[in-house]
């Protein structure tokens, strides 16, 4: 494995739902990578829109060059093919980094899953495919997941997925929400890009807003 090279692998909703939130899920894109370029070490940014359908937006672009989103390319739309959006993008960087001489793969890699529904329009892939995907890049390759969903029991999705509730959080779907999801996805990835583990509070401020204004 290259040392000091991580690999984000960036999956957001763009189903009908997002679309109050375009604005905002495009600014805490952008602020997330914004500050990332401000660390030293190597990483490659996978950014997947989906709803229906599946876009790869950046494929495997190294962060210093990846440029800013705009409305042109998040436009929020359609139903959520979320199962399919983890199972291509799984397949897609094990596919590419099975093509990769061993000593230039990503030594630490992360997925960052944002959503703000419930499944409702895969096609080619099922829970149990992905769960065993996951599982197994979690066991086997040492690969990082979080789960960040809203309007759902986000903890309860993630396990199906094979995700830890360690790495799961519920968020207010709104301004202030998003923009701690954002936040959160940058803590991760900047213990991962420094070799520390992950911190056990990187989503504090994402569930203390979340229990604080669901109680009201």
């Amino acid at each position: 494995m290259k040392e000091n090279l991580t690999e984000l692998v960036c999956i957001l909703d763009k189903s009908g739902s997002m679309a109050s939130l375009t604005d905002d899920t495009i600014g805490g894109f952008n602020s997330l990578i914004k500050k990332q370029k401000d660390e030293d070490a190597e990483c490659l940014v996978t950014t997947v829109l989906f709803n229906s359908n599946i876009e790869i937006l950046h494929n495997r672009v190294p962060l210093k060059d990846v440029k800013d989103i705009t409305t042109k390319d998040y436009q929020a739309m359609g139903c959520t093919a979320l199962l399919d959006a983890i199972g291509v993008s799984i397949d897609k960087i094990k596919n590419e980094h099975a093509n990769t001489p061993k000593e230039k793969r990503p030594d630490k890699v992360l997925f960052a899953i944002i959503t703000d529904g419930a499944e409702n329009s895969s096609r080619e892939y099922n829970i149990k495919q992905v769960k065993n995907s996951v599982t197994t890049c979690q066991e086997l390759l040492g690969w990082e997941f979080i789960f960040l969903g809203a309007n759902i029991d986000a903890i309860e999705t993630a396990s199906t997925f094979g995700i830890h509730a360690s790495r799961a959080a519920n968020f207010y779907c709104d301004k202030v929400g998003t923009e701690l999801n954002f936040n959160a996805v940058g803590k991760v990835l900047c213990c991962l890009r420094e070799d520390k583990d992950i911190d056990m509070d990187w989503k504090s401020e994402i569930e203390n807003d979340f229990k604080t204004r669901e109680k009201k």
